[in-house]
């Protein structure tokens, strides 16, 4: 599983900053692919994945090549993940579950980062989720990550991950059958607001990886979810 194209890209971008900024970036590239590695399984390398990522990149900086850097790196990052998560998930779909599975540890996070203040470790994890701990770093390292396509996987009725029998705020918005409402709703955010709906549930970064993005707190960005979530469900009750 090779990218043979990627050597013509990349040579073709190697002019003036496209060529300087991608190998800037490189790093960065390693970086992602090391870190997603375990998620592919015995199919997917790292050396895959760098190739992935180094076609995303260089495909970024071809496009984007006047912001600034700062905006261009959180852009660029986002693009190569998920050209990776794109990777590994045409080579092991994702198991039945998984995405209900990784919300639920999401969101046992976020509970315990408001008591605790700081992130918290595997084991306060695996407590409060009545797990033991080498049960749930296997868990954790079972599940492979993967990118939503679209808004209409994480609310479309016939996806039953999402299913719970508690009326919370996220829930009642991924379960709106209204796609036209649903579309009007997010376009009546914020630019910032729109960007944080958009990098947690269609990129499906955790709230860490969003705070880095956005260079705030993660209990910032919990605050910025909330308030997205809570003015969606309002547009979308007065609609």
């Amino acid at each position: 599983m090779r990218y043979d194209h990627s050597e013509f890209a990349v040579a073709e971008a190697y002019c003036g900053n496209v060529g300087d900024r991608v190998t800037r970036f490189l790093p960065m590239v390693r970086k992602l692919a090391w870190h997603l590695s375990g998620s592919g399984g015995p199919t997917v390398d790292v050396e895959d994945l760098m190739q992935a990522g180094l076609v995303a990149l260089t495909e970024c900086a071809q496009k984007h090549d006047s912001p600034s850097e700062d905006g261009f790196a959180a852009y660029a990052k986002l693009r190569v993940r998920g050209a990776m998560v794109d990777l590994l998930r045409s080579a092991s779909p994702d198991p039945r579950g998984a995405r209900a599975k990784r919300r639920m540890i999401e969101s046992a996070r976020a509970k315990l980062h408001t008591a605790l203040g700081r992130e918290p470790s595997s084991a306060e994890l695996a407590d409060t989720l009545g797990m033991a701990v080498e049960d749930f770093r296997r868990l954790e390292s079972d599940l492979v990550e993967t990118r939503l396509n679209s808004l209409d996987e994480c609310y479309s009725e016939s996806d039953t991950a999402f299913a719970s029998h508690e009326p919370d705020a996220e829930r009642q918005v991924l379960q709106q059958e209204d796609r036209e409402i649903l579309i009007a709703a997010l376009g009546s955010l914020g630019e910032r607001h729109q960007l944080v709906i958009q990098l947690y549930f269609v990129e499906e970064l955790n709230l860490s990886e969003i705070a880095d993005v956005l260079g705030v707190s993660v209990p910032r960005v919990h605050q910025l979810k909330a308030a997205a979530l809570a003015q969606m469900r309002k547009a979308m009750a007065e609609d």
